[in-house]
């Protein structure tokens, strides 16, 4: 394996455990067995690590993100949304310490948003390619035409981030793919 993908690997462990503001580049030197010296060859940064971190080895989120306008009318719309959500969900509970990191603190957080501008990037992305895969759904006539793309996919993305977020505090709730069928099994398509 590449330098690089054993830092991301371990840079992802160390991130998820211990949240963006309590990891150091240090240890997630050590946990990738290298110096520091040699992650910083390949990073500029612990933030550009944890973006790295995020797109790289989020559970195929993104890049299902991208793929999804090509796959209108592959499959039933609600398959599709319900994959997408099951994915989602363990892309935001994956994401949660690293999130509260970055959310914690004014300077991680402004220079993150930065760092996503540059790279025409941000969570808005994620909406937008949910809404364009609607939209090309739609056309087709396989969602009502008075159906609004946009709502509907902050309702699925907002559903998935919040079943993400309550896992962490019950042990009780619904596991992954029961949620995610349940919230798009209520939206008027």
């Amino acid at each position: 394996m590449a330098t690089r993908d054993v830092i991301v690997d371990a840079a992802a462990r160390v991130l998820r455990e211990r949240g963006l503001a309590n990891a150091t580049t240090k240890e997630i030197a050590r946990e990738a067995g290298f110096s520091e010296a040699t992650l910083y060859k390949h990073f500029r940064d612990k933030l550009e690590l944890m973006v790295v971190v995020l797109h790289e080895r989020g559970p195929q989120f993104i890049p299902m993100l991208q793929s999804l306008p090509a796959r209108a009318g592959t499959a039933p719309v609600r398959d599709i949304l319900t994959e997408l959500a099951e994915v989602c969900i363990v892309f935001y509970r994956d994401g949660l310490p690293m999130f509260a990191s970055i959310f914690s603190d004014p300077a991680i957080l402004a220079a993150h948003r930065d760092r996503l501008r540059t790279q025409n990037l941000g969570p808005h992305r994620a909406n937008e390619g949910l809404a364009a895969y609607l939209r090309a759904e739609q056309a087709l006539g396989n969602i009502s035409a008075d159906a609004d793309p946009e709502a509907l996919a902050g309702l699925v993305l907002g559903s998935c981030f919040q079943h993400a977020f309550i896992t962490y505090f019950t042990p009780v709730a619904p596991d992954d793919h029961t949620a995610a069928a349940g919230f798009v099994s209520q939206l008027r398509l």
